[in-house]
């Protein structure tokens, strides 16, 4: 299957909620436990936050397949902090998240940003360390009251 990355659209935003619930719901129980799973993923389906986020000047990248339907999608703030990286489960290990992040590095670099930097869950970090990311420190804290914890990352860009 073909994949190209293009910028968000406004009719994109259900199918990015949907997709980065899946994501978590799918593939998260592989790190953390199912109130962890429910905890997380309660934060992600809002389809209007990402009309939001895109109005607000963040960058969405959104790679799609063959018929333009999407499969992943990075979510970068004007600061190099990438918010999100998320893949739905039938396009995992295709190289997807890869190719986000290069984009969202090229796009950075361009905005002058000095440095990328995000908060990665356990399974998205190997693919963060292949792009030169490096994790500062593990982070431990709550969502809705159930203890949970992702690692800080960053990659400087200069």
């Amino acid at each position: 299957m073909a994949y190209r990355i293009r910028p968000f659209r406004r009719e994109d935003a259900e199918a990015l909620a949907q997709l980065a619930v899946r994501a978590i719901r799918t593939i998260g129980p592989r790190a953390y436990s199912p109130e962890q799973v429910a905890a997380w993923s309660a934060r992600h389906g809002e389809a209007a936050s990402y009309v939001e986020r895109s109005e607000e000047g963040h960058l969405i990248l959104v790679c799609v397949d063959d018929a333009d339907r999407p499969c992943a999608y990075a979510l970068l703030e004007g600061d190099g902090h990438l918010d999100h990286l998320y893949c739905d489960p039938d396009h995992t290990r295709q190289g997807v998240a890869e190719n986000l992040l290069a984009e969202a590095e090229t796009a950075a670099r361009a905005s002058g940003a000095t440095r990328l930097y995000t908060e990665a869950s356990e399974l998205p970090c190997a693919a963060f360390e292949r792009a030169g990311y490096r994790v500062s420190h593990r982070r431990d804290f709550e969502v809705d009251g159930v203890p949970i914890h992702n690692y800080a990352m960053e990659k400087a860009l200069a």
